[in-house]
């Protein structure tokens, strides 16, 4: 008779082949889980009566992705779900010994599971609901912790991963073969194979590895969730504390709610409810009607308006004005400072037209935002960034690539394509920050690439060369999931101490996994960036 029990160990040679290799192998029978050795002597035994389970080697530490073999070759990885319990149980091989510590128990009745080895070498577990409620966890040292939820087939109790090609392959009977990307960051992949196969037997792969053009980095840390869920972070911007840099704080917009303020650490400290803002930008020591500012700038969107904010020494944040314009629908924005110290605000329109406003006191004391000039693309801009150092605005027109434009309002407008949408920068374009170099030196256009989930970076004076990309990964350490589909970001070159010593960028991940939740802002050191693009 055929077994599930026959069937899973045969489904664990296809999903396990490194294993082939080892000094040791893993064995399923009706008595539990054994540990052989090369001659097939049994070591150990773990008595467990199993309806599923799948293997890996571990030759690549599941946490950090370092190597971890022992003198004797690759140790093992299993999971099985206890047919008693009905909750997974995760069982590493020790030299002779297997170790075995239970897993979280899922909110569902688990009708399948298999493992995946990610192109950072971390471990992730797949569970498969009966009912179609699925999710992926991120499997460390002796535990586990949900990644992400996903909507499989129901009814299905048999799936293997091809760890090249990045797929979750799993038989739904009557039906067919579906295929599920198994990449955390950006919305779900999935797609129904025409041909389908017997549940024992499900294909494998000749394909190809996946190509990963840029280096992956980690976040070093990430901001609250924002209170709302779907689309709803954005936009982040910088303040730089004038005195203490380690009290400096970051403002990030929620499209559904208002303004935030997070400190170094990522933890909110204030929530302005000022309705919804898309982006938002600030710039410090604005010289207007004799006094000095720090002043922040958000679109309103209900209003077709500029939010004119005002940031405290201390870091409080309190709203100043509303500043009407004649935008019909009123979208991304950036400032800049003039060589004079005025300030002068870019807003822009879903229909392509971008304005410059000079943000100041009138004569009586009240906050105006007076129209210098405007010009305007051939379709929607959003993101956008002054290079003050060289009177530089560049924007981003979303479907076609970005451009620079003379930032002087008295200059003429002529736009000049830096870079165009194509194999590195993949539309939309989305947030632009500019890296302003210390003491004289080098400064970079920094963007974000969503159709790729990845950043470019980029010489922010002519010729515009690229000097490289990079993505962010998951941070198996500090438990922070990768980004994808980036709307706004924010760098500063400002000594931030610790690891921000040479600066920080801020980006808003498109989608918070680890687990499942609202969007929120991370946070990466300009060192990490620096040293894998090797730049000045």
């Amino acid at each position: 008779m055929t077994s599930l029990l026959n069937i899973a160990c045969a489904l664990s040679v296809l999903l396990g082949g490194a294993t082939a290799q080892a000094a040791t192998s893993l064995k399923l029978d009706k008595s539990g889980l054994q540990l052989l050795d090369e001659s097939g002597r049994e070591l150990d035994r773990l008595k467990l009566r199993a309806k599923r389970w799948d293997q890996r080697s571990e030759g690549n530490d599941a946490a950090t992705g370092s190597a971890t073999a022992s003198k004797g070759g690759p140790e093992n990885v299993a999971v099985l779900l206890d047919a008693d319990r009905g909750r997974p149980v995760l069982v590493r091989s020790q030299g002779q010994v297997l170790r075995a510590s239970d897993l979280p128990e899922p909110g569902f009745a688990v009708d399948g599971l298999c493992l995946h080895r990610d192109p950072q070498g971390l471990l992730h577990l797949f569970l498969l609901g009966e009912e179609g409620l699925s999710e992926q966890w991120l499997i460390s040292a002796d535990s586990a912790r949900p990644l992400r939820r996903l909507a499989t087939a129901p009814g299905v109790s048999t799936c293997r991963v091809d760890d090249a090609r990045q797929v979750l392959q799993v038989q739904e009977p009557s039906v067919g073969l579906w295929e599920h990307g198994t990449e955390v960051e950006g919305k779900p992949q999935r797609r129904l194979l025409k041909s389908a196969a017997p549940a024992a037997a499900l294909p494998a792969s000749t394909a190809t590895a996946k190509r990963y053009d840029w280096p992956v980095l980690q976040a070093s840390a990430q901001t609250d969730p924002v209170a709302r869920f779907g689309d709803a972070a954005d936009d982040p911007a910088i303040w730089v504390h004038p005195q203490d840099r380690s009290r400096s704080r970051v403002l990030g917009t929620n499209k559904k709610q208002g303004l935030l303020v997070y400190d170094l650490q990522g933890r909110e400290l204030q929530l302005l409810e000022v309705g919804r803002i898309n982006n938002v930008d600030l710039r410090q020591r604005i010289l207007t009607g004799g006094q000095s500012f720090d002043l922040a700038v958000a679109t309103q969107r209900d209003e077709n308006a500029l939010v004119l904010f005002g940031i405290e020494p201390s870091g409080q944040v309190r709203e100043l004005a509303r500043l009407p314009t004649d935008l019909k629908d009123i979208y991304g924005l950036c400032v800049g400072r003039t060589p004079d110290g005025q300030l002068d605000a870019f807003p822009n329109d879903k229909d392509g037209r971008v304005q410059q406003y000079r943000v100041e006191l009138n004569a009586q004391g009240q906050w105006q935002a007076r129209l210098l000039r405007a010009f305007k693309l051939a379709s929607q801009p959003e993101g956008c960034v002054v290079h003050e150092a060289e009177q530089r605005l560049f924007v981003g027109e979303e479907k076609r690539g970005i451009w620079a434009v003379d930032a002087r309002a008295d200059a003429p407008v002529k736009p000049f394509m830096v870079m165009p949408v194509g194999a590195e920068l993949q539309a939309d374009v989305e947030g632009l920050a500019v890296y302003q170099g210390r003491d004289g030196g080098p400064s970079y256009l920094l963007a974000s690439s969503q159709g790729n989930h990845s950043y470019l970076v980029l010489d922010a004076k002519p010729p515009f060369a690229l000097r490289g990309g990079f993505r962010i990964g998951i941070n198996a350490k500090l438990q922070i999931d990768g980004t994808s589909e980036t709307d706004g970001l924010e760098v500063s070159s400002a000594d931030f101490g610790g690891v921000y010593g040479r600066g920080l960028i801020v980006v808003q991940d498109g989608h918070k996994r680890l687990p499942d939740g609202p969007q929120n802002f991370k946070y990466l050191p300009w060192s990490d960036v620096a040293r894998a693009l090797k730049l000045h």
